[in-house]
């Protein structure tokens, strides 16, 4: 496959448009697929509405945003410019859904839309539709507010079957929807669906790709989601979004190579934009791909290019998620305990991303013989999880459940514990198998049935450990830990 950062970065000299995501404004290349949103506005700004709404389907917010603005500066009427700057603020399959300091403009927008009204009957219903997300957003809560958005769009796609769009965004808030704890994926197929046939009616349409990767990018669908993966980088390639995505599939499939030239090309155009989350997304999987292939020195090189960068906004959720754990990548896949027994979290970063980097410094703790002085970290842990239930976040607090969990498996095995270590970690692996994982991570740093496997090894039991790892590979594909883990098992099994 030719390298994709060689591909890219010629187009990123070509046709300028002035505005990137973030708060940065670069000249950056203006192909981003093919959408017809047929709105009854002034002729003249149909092809800004449709460049917006193509903006909007590779997550390129700050752009859609200005876009649809231009559309409403051009004609002050179109109730649907203002439609479309209210979606750009509601971020459904990344955190927050909705930033708090944007949801009063949100919330003008619609109004605006709904004021200016327009002789539609289908916009009327788009706008509607918009308008359950963000109205009593202060006594609502989101997940009925997403749900009644939910359903309203299901509404228009079964009342406008020959319009794209509306499945397309339909299919979209089923995954915003889509419970991480169904390993089912019910929402993500009826999503994929709607989706397929779009993306085969309208092959250049970016959405219907993006988000059936969206739909795929699990351990059960995810060979399915190959083609969409090898198509949508080629077909917008000016967002830096749309570069990234395909390597979730790489990611599931163990596709390292393909995953490291996609974050390559995703990370330069994200640089050229200023778009710094999307950057240092791109980062991340990055970073777990060199480890998972074995290129350590060059994930270490990433690593250092992290350490250079300005100073972060580390309260946004993307950002401080993506900085936090890439060195904590490096350092306990390369079970270098020292080191990560050394991370320190960063000051004012989200409770959830604080969590990983407690829990790396409990785990380089107990994994070196300080199990007292991980006891500190279990006690952190605990308070964080219990804030996360506090304030709703049931599925981080879960996560940060399962975390606590492991560093007492490890301190319970340094203490002499085994029997208490393995059930302790066991049930760490069935609660986390149990829950699918979010878009802003390949997965879990290390899985907790790989630690489980290693922990069975170092109790001699190298036949259990071994069928622990092949459960691993058979959901996450080459592995790097595991691949060590199966082959050392199935060594020691054969002689004992």
């Amino acid at each position: 496959m030719p390298n994709r950062l060689q591909i890219v970065l010629p187009l990123l000299l070509l046709v300028p448009f002035s505005s990137a995501q973030e708060t940065h404004s670069h000249g950056v290349p203006d192909k981003l697929g093919k959408v017809s949103f047929l709105i009854s506005c002034e002729s003249a700004v149909q092809n800004q509405f449709n460049r917006g709404v193509a903006l909007l389907h590779s997550f390129a917010y700050t752009a859609a945003e200005q876009a649809f603005q231009d559309v409403a500066e051009e004609d002050p009427r179109c109730a649907m410019a203002h439609w479309g700057v209210a979606m750009t603020y509601f971020h459904q399959l990344w955190e927050p859904h909705i930033e708090p300091a944007t949801l009063s403009t949100a919330q003008k927008e619609i109004q605006q839309a709904q004021q200016i009204g327009t002789v539609s009957e289908r916009e009327r219903q788009y706008i509607h539709a918009l308008s359950l997300l963000y109205q009593d957003a202060a006594t609502i809560p989101y997940p009925t507010r997403a749900s009644n958005y939910e359903q309203a769009m299901s509404h228009i796609a079964a009342e406008n079957k020959n319009d794209p769009e509306a499945q397309v965004f339909y299919a979209l808030a089923l995954l915003a929807n889509a419970s991480p704890a169904d390993k089912t994926h019910v929402k993500q197929k009826q999503a994929a669906a709607l989706l397929e046939p779009i993306d085969r009616a309208y092959p250049q349409h970016p959405g219907a790709p993006h988000y059936l990767i969206h739909a795929y990018d699990n351990a059960e669908l995810a060979s399915r989601g190959l083609p969409a993966a090898r198509a949508y980088s080629q077909i917008a390639p000016s967002a830096p979004h749309a570069l990234h995505m395909p390597s979730h599939i790489f990611t599931q499939l163990g596709l390292w190579d393909d995953s490291i030239s996609s974050n390559l090309a995703a990370r330069a155009a994200a640089h050229q934009q200023g778009d710094t989350g999307e950057e240092l997304h791109a980062m991340d999987y990055l970073v777990y791909a060199y480890l998972q292939s074995g290129r350590d020195n060059d994930a270490a090189q990433v690593i250092q290019q992290l350490k250079d960068m300005p100073k972060l906004q580390v309260g946004e959720f993307k950002i401080a998620y993506a900085s936090t754990v890439m060195p904590i990548r490096y350092a306990v896949e390369r079970r270098q305990w020292a080191d990560a027994a050394a991370i320190v979290p960063a000051v004012g970063a989200p409770p959830h991303v604080i969590a990983i980097a407690v829990w790396a410094r409990g785990l380089g703790l107990a994994r070196s013989g300080h199990s007292a002085e991980a006891r500190m970290e279990i006690d952190r842990l605990q308070q964080l999880e219990d804030q996360l239930r506090t304030s709703g976040n049931d599925y981080w607090a879960t996560q940060v459940e399962i975390l606590r969990r492991e560093i007492m498996a490890w301190s319970a095995q340094a203490n002499g514990k085994p029997e208490e270590a393995t059930a302790l970690m066991r049930g760490s692996a069935d609660e986390e198998d149990a829950i699918e994982k979010l878009p802003v991570t390949p997965g879990p740093i290390v899985p907790a049935r790989e630690q489980l496997g290693y922990l069975l090894l170092d109790q001699n039991h190298p036949t259990l450990a071994l069928k622990e790892f092949e459960t691993v590979l058979s959901n996450a594909p080459g592995r790097r830990g595991a691949l060590q883990g199966a082959a050392k098992s199935a060594e020691l099994s054969h002689k004992n």
